[in-house]
């Protein structure tokens, strides 16, 4: 099974698993991340956040699955670095939990999110290759976790709500592909081992992903659609050497400047060179971001500089 190429996560998510005949595919790796074996997804969809992006979606998926329990799960797949990322999660996870009601519901209707993301760089936190994360209320003079399920809580839980007054809160789960070590010790194990090498690892055994290799093998996409993911599979080594290349002019172009003129403005000048010949590339502001440390502000009047040249 593991000499099979499977095609990437990414574009699965993109292309092929909103399908719902393979709902099945993201059913199973929900339930070994959630460790809830009766998920049943019920939708899947581009979100409105994703939508309203006018830059080009090529580096993001971002989904909203909505499962058997009234839960919406924001899957996002993340192939570039951002600086300002988790602002972003926390961003999609609150514009989800406000857009689950309308205007005069009452607050118990409100849905639960847990935000998924799934990340084929190092965003620089931690050793781990996999995070967790939720709402905790801790006594501040006695260090006492209020427990959701104790009979206190019980008692708070509104009339009618599908959820725990504590159980509400929004759960994120951060995913680091590239820091995984290709262990496999439990059922999400199995999951992340196909994001980073594209195979099954053999003897895999966790819920639906043997429809995995079923379905999504390479050698099984059509001529124009192996095509098409070739191209992908191009477009992504491209940018990344371009993000790299940049990173190193920057700081080349940076140091030539700065010893020459012998000021921070050297530097400053060598990074505003940087950006510009960046946009003139067509790189977006988020990688722009990232490769010089400026703002968006500064990026687009350079923008605005270059048009009038």
């Amino acid at each position: 099974m593991n000499s099979q190429k499977i095609v990437r996560f990414d574009w699965a998510m993109k292309h092929l698993l909103r399908n719902k005949s393979n709902y099945d595919i993201v059913e199973g790796f929900l339930c070994a991340l959630l460790n809830d074996n009766d998920l049943t997804v019920l939708n899947i969809s581009e979100s409105e956040s994703n939508q309203e992006d006018n830059n080009d979606k090529f580096n993001r998926v971002d989904v909203l699955v909505k499962d058997s329990k009234g839960r919406n799960v924001i899957i996002e797949i993340q192939n570039t670095k951002e600086t300002d990322y988790l602002f972003r999660v926390l961003y999609g996870a609150s514009k989800n939990i406000t857009e689950s009601i309308d205007i005069g519901d009452a607050y118990r209707n409100i849905s639960k999110v847990i935000s998924v993301s799934i990340l084929y760089f190092n965003l620089g936190i931690g050793d781990d290759y996999l995070y967790y994360g939720k709402t905790e209320f801790v006594g501040v003079n006695t260090n006492e976790k209020i427990d959701k399920n104790s009979p206190k809580v019980q008692k708070l839980i509104p009339k009618g709500s599908r959820y725990n007054s504590l159980e509400i809160y929004p759960e994120y789960y951060l995913i680091q592909v590239e820091k995984y070590q290709n262990i496999v010790e439990k059922a999400i194990d199995e999951w992340i081992f196909w994001f980073k090498n594209e195979q099954i690892k053999q003897g895999s055994k966790s819920k639906n992903i043997e429809k995995v290799a079923e379905r999504l093998e390479v050698l099984k996409m059509s001529e124009k659609e192996r095509k098409q993911y070739e191209k992908y599979l191009g477009r992504l080594a491209s940018e990344r050497d371009m993000v790299e290349t940049s990173k190193e002019d920057g700081v080349k172009e940076g140091l030539k400047t700065g010893i020459e003129i012998g000021t921070k403005t050297g530097i400053k000048t060598g990074i505003k060179e940087v950006a510009k010949n960046s946009i003139i590339a067509g790189l977006s502001n988020d990688i722009i971001q990232t490769i010089t440390g400026l703002g968006f502000e500064q990026i687009n009047k350079i923008r605005e500089d270059i048009k009038t040249i």
